[in-house]
């Protein structure tokens, strides 16, 4: 009972119970896998380094379940590009990174545009994308011997790129395609869901392709983002709610498309692309192809995903352990702190503004923060010491004393009588850890303190 409880709540997976792979319960297996796979199926973009899934939802709204595979997001270039040109914006898309409470937050895909609709031109740019870029790609082009020709380039299974896009006017020559080289296909036909769908039923149905993506079109004009908005949200609840197969693929938003459609000042472009797939991401996008490198447009994307992905049942938290701020010695103070994502963040990041050298001991508080972990007894005595213990900080540091955050004062006698260290209670903000360790830390108040212990 325990593990069935633990496997529809998807903590775990069928394959955790390894008596159930065995040939004698086959026939159950693939009946218990069939129940827990997902009314939007999941599908695989592959580089030799990299794999990023899209799909795989279960629930219409987070607070159901949680959602899966978080929102991929792909940034263009075009085979009209010089070389240096194009090497020099993959190498941007393939280097953004931005900390947020503890995560690196990245970009997931490259899409390829052809711009010269020129097979030879399309494939030599996604040749020079594919040596120069770990990520998966996305091949855009309606034309299905320019994505043949790229194909043949990338060499599947190596390269699993999504090729993008069949439409009510190529479809038959696309799925061919899909299914000779084993990619996953797009499917759109902007502003028209039914024709959408009866595509995706032809080519499930008639030409036997599994692994297809959704895209309804990106409108910004009157009336077009209203529309925008209700087609993604009509998608996804027809796959699961009613079940619908036809709806139950990943959805690609196209916020690079305003480029298309509006005109005048580029950061009013950018503006909207930047509204766009923020929208669109919350509207169940699984992936979301752009143009904008700028970090105003970017940053706000990467970190509302981040929030939108986190499990609601469980607080964001980091792993507990010893971590080193500047380069601390075995004389360097020892600030205590929990592994609440967000608290951990600001302490190091405080720590680090004041240009400390010291030891960050993080204590496995289940992601509280520090006055609830107190007040919930996930702040304790036993807590510290145990991470103490676990992280071999004793054989760190000469001196034995703990520096613990102002709202922990009350269990500073606990913790002194499980881990046998000196407690000090330090700023209740971290902002202030800086001067109060210039007025509390020096060799001889160490000194005085030792000898009082």
């Amino acid at each position: 009972m325990a593990f069935a409880v633990r496997l529809a709540s998807l903590d775990i997976r069928i394959e955790d119970c390894p008596p159930i792979v065995e040939e004698k319960y086959r026939e159950n297996y693939e009946k218990l896998r069939e129940l827990l796979l997902p009314p939007v199926k999941e599908v695989m973009l592959k580089s030799p380094k990299k794999i990023v899934k899209i799909g795989g939802k279960y629930v219409l709204y987070r607070h159901e379940l949680r959602y899966h595979n978080p929102t991929a997001i792909a940034i263009d270039v075009d085979d009209s590009m010089e070389r240096d040109a194009l090497v020099k914006r993959v190498k941007i898309i393939e280097g953004f990174e931005y900390e947020y409470v503890g995560q690196k937050l990245k970009l997931d895909a490259i899409a390829i545009r052809s711009v010269t609709n020129d097979p030879k031109q399309f494939a030599r740019a996604v040749s020079i994308v594919a040596e120069n870029s770990s990520l998966p790609l996305i091949l855009c082009s309606t034309n299905p011997t320019v994505i043949e020709a790229a194909l043949n380039v990338l060499n599947p299974p190596h390269h699993r790129p999504l090729i993008y896009a069949a439409t009510r006017d190529n479809w038959r020559e696309m799925a061919e395609i899909a299914k000779r080289f084993d990619v996953p296909l797009a499917v759109t036909a902007p502003g028209d869901l039914d024709m959408l769908v009866s595509l995706a039923k032809t080519l499930s149905e008639d030409m036997g392709l599994k692994e297809l993506a959704l895209d309804p079109g990106c409108f910004v004009g009157s009336g077009g983002l209203s529309f925008t908005i209700k087609a993604f949200s009509w998608l996804r609840y027809k796959a699961t709610y009613d079940l619908w197969r036809y709806t139950g693929y990943p959805l690609i938003a196209t916020p690079i498309s305003v480029w298309t459609q509006i005109s005048g000042d580029p950061k009013d472009v950018m503006w909207w692309e930047a509204v766009l797939a923020t929208i669109l991401m919350t509207r169940y996008a699984d992936l979301i192809v752009m143009h904008s490198l700028d970090g105003w447009v970017l940053l706000p994307q990467v970190m509302w995903r981040f929030q939108l992905y986190t499990d609601p049942r469980k607080p964001v938290s980091v792993p507990p352990g010893l971590r080193e701020v500047g380069k601390p010695s075995e004389m360097s103070p020892v600030l205590v702190t929990t592994n609440y994502a967000l608290t951990y963040s600001i302490v190091l990041s405080d720590a680090e503004k004041a240009k400390i050298d010291a030891w960050l001991l993080v204590v496995d508080t289940e992601g509280l923060a520090v006055d609830v972990a107190v007040a919930g007894r996930k702040f304790t005595g036993d807590n510290v010491a145990e991470t103490i213990k676990s992280t071999g900080l004793d054989k760190k540091v000469k001196h034995r004393i703990l520096i613990i955050p102002g709202k922990a004062a009350r269990v500073s006698g606990e913790i002194e009588d499980a881990s046998k260290w000196r407690v000090l209670v330090g700023p209740m903000d971290s902002s202030e850890i800086g001067k109060w360790l210039d007025k509390n830390w020096s060799p001889e108040k160490i000194k005085e303190l030792m000898e009082g212990a």
